[in-house]
């Protein structure tokens, strides 16, 4: 976290960062020994991306890691099943045509809730309209899904005219933590991925059951359709939340969960919270090398996690035993 703070155009030493952190924390230090330009560099716009980017990071590998479980498929997360598409498609049409705009602030992340909620929905429609809900059925209606949620996207940034509007949102889909700053739709943010994470860890008995079979989870007290739907609303709340507020970012759902079950192993219990701070962590050095790369010049985050997702995919793709 410190480098992200200290690195990026302009370099803040350490012990400035500390000075600065120090007087809107703890007291007031003599104004000689802070530089204004170093307050609004640090507090105004680096720290608000490290905890923007921290809660974005674990809200997508909690998400991803339920998702898992869910639909008993190691390649399942947000991204591959259709529901960052459809929490983009409900933000793109807020952001260009101004649909919800009654419900002021709180207009973009709830578009985003509903764009994300319905994708879902449909999903699973798709996958058990020719019987029995099955994890390839999901894939493979959450990858249709999502390709056409995005048709939908691209459709209404070339019908909205505004070529300010169609840059801004095209930018936003490959993720960005640009928007981040204190206030209330950051404390929303991390309200909300606090909360997931907090329900997915004390149902880590039940995802466990889940992720061994709907039998199994019969046996253990456990009802699969009713547990799946109640999984679908929070996952779909979480990622509406934080496509809202950074964009479409990829790939992270589907790699952090497999790297904390290699560090603790299986047991949602553990694997939820060690998924959440290990996605905090990818994301915050995912967010400063797209800062620092082509500095002056911001990458979009979703390419740095892309780079790093796909070639992950296609090692788990290697790793997957044949269908017989």
């Amino acid at each position: 976290m410190v480098a992200s703070v200290v690195s990026g155009p302009v370099t803040v030493d350490a012990a400035t960062v500390a000075r600065v952190i120090w007087s809107h924390l703890a007291g007031p230090v003599p104004a000689y020994q802070l530089d204004p330009t170093a307050v609004a560099i640090v507090w105004d716009l680096r720290l608000p991306r490290v905890v923007l980017g921290s809660a974005v990071g674990a809200g997508l590998a909690v998400c991803g890691m339920a998702l898992q479980a869910m639909v008993r498929n190691m390649l399942a997360d947000p991204y591959l099943l259709g529901i960052n598409s459809g929490a983009s498609s409900g933000a793109a049409a807020m952001i260009l045509f101004g649909v919800g705009l009654g419900l002021g602030e709180h207009a973009l992340p709830a578009s985003a809730f509903i764009g994300a909620l319905v994708a879902s929905m449909m999903v699973f429609l798709v996958a058990g309209a020719a019987g029995r809900v099955t994890s390839i059925r999901l894939l493979l209606a959450g990858v249709a899904i999502g390709y056409a949620l995005t048709a939908v996207t691209s459709f209404l940034v070339f019908a909205s005219g505004s070529a300010e509007g169609s840059r801004s949102v095209m930018f936003w889909l490959l993720g960005s933590l640009t928007l981040a700053q204190w206030g209330s739709p950051l404390a929303i943010v991390v309200a909300v991925v606090v909360a997931t994470t907090g329900v997915l860890t004390l149902r880590g008995t039940q995802l466990d059951a889940l992720a061994i079979g709907d039998e199994t989870a019969h046996i253990l007290g456990v009802a699969p359709a009713r547990f799946r739907a109640q999984l679908l609303v929070i996952v779909s709340l979480c990622i509406g939340v934080v496509v809202a507020a950074a964009g479409s970012i990829g790939f992270v759902g589907l790699v952090v969960p497999h790297l904390a079950r290699r560090l603790v192993g299986s047991v949602h219990t553990w694997a939820v919270p060690v998924s959440a701070l290990l996605g905090a962590i990818f994301l915050i050095w995912a967010d400063l090398l797209a800062r620092t790369l082509l500095q002056p010049q911001e990458i979009p985050i979703g390419i740095i996690t892309a780079f790093v997702g796909a070639p992950f995919l296609i090692h788990l793709t290697r790793r997957m035993a044949p269908v017989h």
